[in-house]
């Protein structure tokens, strides 16, 4: 069965570059995204990888912890983090996950339970992991995107969508489409009018059920 949002994600022990880590252990009070790569040294994931290196600041700025996955083993990792950073022109300091073994992959159910890896694979034989899984404090799957291995991911969608997660937690509320930090947020079908007004103020009602308000900035 795969994962759904708001299932408590698996925990697990598992070499990474920088060391062994216990998953629920490292994630800790903060948020988390688990950021997924079928093979070290691809063109792709290396943009990718450097993305998330050049956005260290904003992920902090969210208390949000990134770690990479791929199914190389670590002193892969450690080579390709040279090209990563030579590439992106930045440190790459959030550390990537040895799954050689395709246990996490297998357990985030990236690939399936009787997927191996052959001699010499290629990224086509772990082409499925290829996803962004954004945890919450309570270590519960709060969003998941998966890309097929010729579209690089959109790290900027990855920000808004964090962002628009910690914003509802926080508020009780709802995002539109294409909503931004800052932009109106939609009231939620549960609170009534009175109550909205209540709790957020004004309230723009386009619909009886599609109803805005403005959080204080």
């Amino acid at each position: 069965m795969g994962l759904r949002i708001n299932d408590t994600v698996p925990d697990f022990t598992a070499e990474t570059d920088q060391g062994e880590i216990r998953f629920h252990e490292w994630i800790g009070d903060n948020w988390a995204i688990l950021f997924s790569h079928p093979k070290d040294f691809t063109p792709v994931c290396t943009t990718e990888f450097g993305a998330v290196a050049q956005l260290a600041d904003e992920w902090a700025r969210r208390k949000t912890k990134v770690i990479g996955i791929s199914v190389d083993g670590t002193e892969d990792h450690k080579r390709w983090k040279a090209d990563i950073e030579a590439a992106a022109k930045t440190k790459a300091g959030f550390p990537i996950i040895a799954d050689k073994g395709l246990a996490v992959s297998k357990a985030f159910d990236m690939l399936p339970a009787e997927a191996y890896l052959p001699e010499n694979p290629t990224p086509n034989d772990s082409q499925t992991v290829r996803s962004v899984f954004i945890i919450g404090p309570d270590k519960k799957l709060k969003l998941s995107m998966t890309y097929p291995m010729n579209v690089g991911r959109n790290f900027a969608e990855v920000l808004r969508a964090l962002d628009g997660l910690q914003t509802a937690g926080a508020n009780g509320v709802a995002m539109p489409a294409n909503w931004e930090v800052g932009q109106d947020v939609i009231v939620p079908l549960a609170v009534s009018d009175a109550d909205a007004e209540k709790k957020y103020g004004k309230v723009n009602k386009v619909l009886p059920y599609l109803r805005y308000v403005k959080l204080p900035s």
